[in-house]
């Protein structure tokens, strides 16, 4: 029999990959999400009798009570993500970062699965030479960072769990970020043609989003030998400096002009490079390339219309 898994905040940027990727594994997925953005990107699942939505709020407690039901699995994808995005509205993010999965957490039985999705930003200000591991200190140095860790921190103390540190993560999706790093620099290098870099030996650790839906479902087929712990999510390969990305960039778009500003700084400050291990020790490690995600964006950023401010 198939499992149920339940899918707060699914209709967003990797929830929308993660339920396209479950369903064709033969799952049974509910989506609660209250549409914040007006985003409607699972039209299309609508005719699979293994796909439901229900629309609300997901710090309601009896909306939750109704979605656990009947429920094997849960992912909490359900976020305020992103330091800017958390700075601009710190009350919400608070409750929708912490204190819904707090809530989650009471409302769910023993038998349910929660897989949460954290982030390695919570690692903060590393030196960026020496590799993180699930050991290393977490330093969150935003109210998003330190709100997910909280809230991992919460998952991780009750049974029947397993936290994902999820690398920054890129890919064409169905509901489209720009705001993350890969998808935003190529995404200046098509359409301005070039880019003012700020820090750039900063680096970070990437992930496909493809991958990070493979990884979930990897996580409930082996959650036997995999609960009670965090993992990291990454591409070994793709630790990589903001110099490095926007030079892999220019590989695909020759005449992108990439300018290295001294003068300036970037207000998020993480530098690290992540190991990916544990997971790989786990049993699955990811396997889309910087290139591949590239490639893909390119192609994306082709059906973009014209902009309503632009002529071009």
């Amino acid at each position: 029999m198939s499992k149920a898994v339940l899918v707060t905040g699914g209709a967003g940027y990797l929830g929308s990959i993660l339920c396209e990727h479950l369903l064709n594994a033969g799952y049974k997925v509910t989506v609660l999400d209250s549409l914040l953005f007006g985003q409607h990107p699972h039209m299309h699942f609508c005719s699979n009798p293994n796909y439901d939505f229900m629309f609300g709020d997901c710090r309601d407690k009896a909306t939750l009570q109704k979605a656990l039901k009947g429920i094997d699995v849960i992912i909490p994808l359900a976020a305020v993500v992103g330091a800017p995005a958390c700075d601009r509205d710190p009350w919400m993010t608070r409750e929708v970062n912490f204190d819904a999965i707090k809530l989650i957490n009471q409302l769910r039985s023993k038998d349910q699965l929660i897989i949460y999705p954290t982030t390695n930003s919570g690692y903060g200000a590393k030196s960026g030479d020496v590799f993180c591991t699930e050991e290393t200190p977490l330093e969150p140095i935003s109210l998003y960072g330190q709100t997910k860790c909280d809230a991992e921190a919460e998952i991780l103390s009750s049974a029947n769990s397993m936290t994902l540190r999820l690398a920054t993560v890129f890919g064409l999706s169905p509901r489209p970020r720009l705001d993350l790093l890969v998808n935003h620099f190529t995404y200046m290098a098509v359409t301005e043609g070039y880019l003012v870099v700020f820090e750039k030996d900063f680096k970070r650790n990437f992930v496909h989003v493809r991958d990070v839906a493979d990884c979930f479902i990897h996580c409930i087929e082996h959650a036997n030998k995999m609960c009670g712990r965090a993992y990291n999510v990454g591409l070994d390969a793709a630790n990589v400096s903001k110099e490095g990305l926007a030079l892999k960039i220019k590989e695909h778009v020759p005449n992108f002009y990439i300018h290295f500003s001294d003068v300036g700084s970037d207000p998020d400050k993480r530098n690290y490079v992540v190991s990916n291990q544990r997971l790989r020790e786990a049993g699955f490690e990811a396997k889309r390339s910087l290139d591949d995600g590239i490639r893909e964006l390119l192609k994306g950023y082709r059906m973009l219309k014209r902009s309503a401010m632009k002529n071009v």
